[in-house]
């Protein structure tokens, strides 16, 4: 009898993990240690950036501040205004979490993107919309939070019907959703990409080594080192949208957005 098996591709499933250790906990896999791993080497950035920070930076604080200009410049200023700074805090830490997510993809014998795991992204993406939704009840109250958030005052009344289930619909279940798959998407995608077209270059050049496969082989190669400089690009382009729309929701609960 033919099953699915018989047509799977020889080698492991990139995206299944199993335990780190045998016999332990079945949720420790190499993608929980590696998000853990770069909490930790975030926190470890920050502390080395501004535990003792001096008038003149240098080393990690000069890099660290950078970061933070940039956060604060492109990302919280222009959706937060007034506000960046309250909440400047909170969107560094996840640019630099996002990001170092992302890069760690791109580590020898690491190569996997931790936000290339849909769990990690939504945990943050529910943090954001439940930040929101706190910020929005305590600044507009409840009733003004939902009317604010879903009824444009010149919205005639007979759509009323059609538009309101679908904005709730939207601002409840699809906004946090989709704020989260953006990176893991992309993650997802050029992993997938990655593993591929290194998988072809080994495979014709290394396991099937003949004078018709070599091309095929360098050809995997060339095209392993343009995506992984295109994919660093994306790394940095994800997590940058990833903040910036955390900062319009965070914006969106303190003010009404109609």
């Amino acid at each position: 009898m033919v099953t699915i098996d018989d047509y799977r591709a020889p080698g492991p499933d990139i995206f299944v993990f199993p335990p780190i250790i045998d016999g332990g906990p079945f949720w420790f896999t190499k993608p929980v240690l590696l998000a853990v791993v770069c909490a930790g080497l975030v926190i470890a950035f920050c502390w080395a950036a501004f535990a003792k920070p001096k008038i003149v930076p240098r080393g990690v604080q000069n890099a660290g501040e950078y970061v933070y200009l940039f956060v604060r410049e492109q990302v919280a200023k222009p959706f937060l205004g007034a506000d960046a700074d309250r909440f400047m805090g909170l969107l560094f830490a996840l640019f630099l979490l996002v990001l170092t997510w992302n890069l760690v993809g791109l580590i020898p014998f690491v190569q996997f993107p931790a936000s290339s795991h849909i769990a990690f992204p939504a945990v943050l993406a529910v943090a954001i919309f439940v930040l929101r939704v706190y910020l929005g009840v305590k600044h507009q109250g409840f009733t003004g939070y939902l009317r604010n958030m879903s009824v444009p005052p010149d919205l005639p009344k007979w759509a009323l019907g059609i538009y309101v289930p679908m904005e709730l619909a939207h601002q409840f279940l699809f906004s946090w959703a989709t704020h989260a798959i953006r990176v893991f998407a992309n993650m997802f995608a050029g992993h997938m990409l990655l593993a591929f077209f290194s998988s072809v270059g080994f495979w014709f050049l290394v396991e099937k080594l003949s004078p018709l496969g070599a091309p095929i082989g360098l050809l995997g190669v060339v095209m392993t080192i343009l995506l992984t400089a295109f994919e660093l690009f994306i790394m940095f382009l994800q997590a940058y949208l990833f903040t910036m729309l955390s900062a319009m929701y965070i914006a969106s609960g303190l003010r009404a957005e109609h």
